[in-house]
C-alpha cells in the first residue's frame, strides 16, 4: 500500500470514525462481558471446541509457517480450538468491525485480531475492542507492562484492550562489501547519497514512514522530545525541516527520487540483486533469517543510527463482539507463553523479539533463552535497545504520510 492509498483509506476513514463517534456518542462503550468474571479453569473450559477467527498479516513465509505449522496444531491438540486465518491488516480489520457496528450485527466475524498504533487507536475510537481482559491471562504475569516500549502503543497506555505478541525494533541493512563505514545519521546519510547516488532509497509504507519519524524525532532534539499527544505546534516547526533535508537528498535516491518502492519487499529484492546497498526492516532479527533463506548476502549488516531508531511492538486485540472471547484468550495466552515465544525469538523461525521480561521468567526458560542461537549480523539486542526511540503519536504518522505524498512525490 503506498502512502497516497494510505491517505485515501485512512483520512475518510477517520473522518467516518469521527462520524461514527458523534452520532453514537458514548453509547458504544467497551464491554467486559461475561468471561470478564469467570476463572482461567472455566475460560479454558469454555474455550475447547470453539473456532477463532484472527485476522493478520499473512506476507512473510516464515511467519505463516510459525502459525500453520507450530501454533495451530497445537490449539488444536492442546485446547480442541481451531484457529482460522484470514489475511488482512490496519484499514481491513477497521473497515470489516465498523462495518458490523454500523449494521448492528450482534456478533462479529473476527475474534482476534494482529494489531498496533493507528490500528489500535482506531479501533478504540470505535468502541470496538473487548477489554480490559489481558490481566485474566496467566502468562501475562511474565510480560512488564510497565516497560514504555510494551505498555505503550504508539503513545497510548494498552489499558488492557490489546496483549502485547512481540517486540522488534527498525534496523538500517547495508552490504558490508560495498559500504565499509555506513552513516550514523543524517549528516552523514546525505553525504553518503551524494557520493553514491542511486543506492538508496526508501519504501513509501510503514518502514520509510518509521524513517521519516525517526528524523523528525532527531530534528525536534532526540529521543523524547515528541513523546506524548501529537503537537500541531511541533509538527509544524520540525516538519518543513525534515522536508528540506529530505529534498537535498532527492536527485541521489534510487531511480532519482522520481518513484519508491511499494514497500520493503521489493526494497529487500532490490538489496539481494546488488541495485541497493542499503535496505530497511522493521524487524532487527531480519537480516539474520533473510541470509538464512539465502536471500541477503553473506555480507549484510545490520544496526541502528547512533541518534536512534524506531522501536515497535505489536498487539493482538479481541473485537467487542467476538462471540468466541475466551477461545480468543486462550489462543492469546498460548502466544505469549514462554514455549511460543521463545521458539518465535528464534531466527530460523520468525526471529520476532520477545515481549516477555526475562527477570519475570522461571530459571528454566531464562537458560533456554539465553542458549537461543545468537543472531550473527546484527547488534544484540542490548546494544540497539540503547538507541531506541519510542513510537509517535499516530496522528505523527499520518501528517508524514499526508506530507510526503505533497512535499516529496507530488
Amino acid at each position: 500500500m503506498d502512502i497516497k492509498v494510505f491517505l485515501c483509506r485512512h483520512v475518510p476513514l477517520l473522518a467516518l470514525i469521527c462520524l461514527l463517534w458523534s452520532c453514537q456518542g458514548r453509547s458504544i462503550e467497551e464491554k467486559a462481558g461475561d468471561a470478564a468474571v469467570l476463572s482461567w479453569e472455566q475460560i479454558e473450559s469454555r474455550a475447547r471446541g470453539a473456532t477463532v477467527n484472527l485476522m493478520m498479516w499473512a506476507g512473510d513465509p516464515l511467519i505463516n509457517a510459525y502459525m500453520q505449522n507450530y501454533v495451530r496444531p497445537a490449539l488444536k491438540e492442546r485446547y480442541g480450538i481451531e484457529l482460522a486465518i484470514a489475511n488482512g491488516q490496519g484499514s481491513a480489520i477497521v473497515q470489516n468491525l465498523m462495518a458490523e457496528l454500523q449494521a448492528g450485527k450482534a456478533e462479529s466475524e473476527l475474534d482476534l485480531m494482529w494489531i498496533n498504533g493507528e490500528t489500535f487507536y482506531q479501533l478504540r475510537q470505535l468502541g470496538a475492542l473487548y477489554g480490559p481482559w489481558t490481566d485474566q491471562l496467566p502468562n501475562a504475569g511474565y510480560i512488564d507492562f510497565g516497560n514504555p516500549f510494551i505498555g505503550v502503543d504508539f503513545q497510548q497506555p494498552v489499558d488492557g484492550f490489546e496483549c502485547p505478541w512481540g517486540n522488534v525494533q527498525m534496523a538500517f541493512i547495508y552490504d558490508s562489501l560495498q559500504v565499509s563505514d555506513p552513516p550514523q545519521n543524517r549528516a552523514e546519510l546525505l553525504a553518503f547519497v551524494r557520493a553514491n547516488p542511486g543506492r538508496f532509497t526508501i519504501d513509501n509504507q510503514f518502514t520509510g514512514l518509521a524513517f521519516l519519524k525517526a528524523c523528525l524525532i532527531d530534528i525536534a532534539g532526540g529521543a523524547g522530545s515528541l513523546n506524548g499527544p501529537f503537537d500541531e505546534a511541533k509538527y509544524n516547526a520540525y516538519a518543513p525541516q525534515l522536508w528540506q533535508y529530505f529534498r537535498q537528498m532527492k536527485p541521489y535516491l534510487w531511480k532519482e527520487g522520481r518513484t519508491y518502492p511499494e514497500g520493503v519487499a521489493p526494497m529487500h529484492q532490490m538489496f539481494a540483486n546488488g541495485e541497493l546497498w542499503f535496505t530497511m526492516s522493521y524487524n532487527d532479527n531480519e537480516v539474520d533469517n533473510k541470509i538464512l533463506q539465502g536471500l541477503f548476502p553473506e555480507s549484510a549488516r545490520a544496526y541502528a543510527w547512533e541518534t536512534g531508531t524506531i522501536q515497535n511492538a505489536h498487539y493482538l486485540g479481541i473485537s467487542r463482539n467476538s462471540p468466541n472471547k475466551a477461545a480468543a484468550m486462550v489462543v492469546c495466552n498460548f502466544l505469549i507463553s514462554p514455549e511460543a515465544q521463545y521458539r518465535k525469538q528464534d531466527p530460523a523461525v520468525w526471529g520476532d523479539g520477545t515481549v516477555l521480561a526475562m527477570d519475570k521468567l522461571p530459571e528454566e526458560w531464562r537458560e533456554k533463552f539465553r542458549a537461543l542461537p545468537n543472531r550473527r549480523y546484527a547488534p544484540p539486542r542490548k546494544q540497539m535497545q540503547e538507541r531506541a526511540l519510542r513510537e509517535l503519536a499516530p496522528e505523527y504518522m499520518i501528517r508524514l504520510a499526508e506530507d510526503f505524498r505533497k512535499e516529496i512525490i507530488q
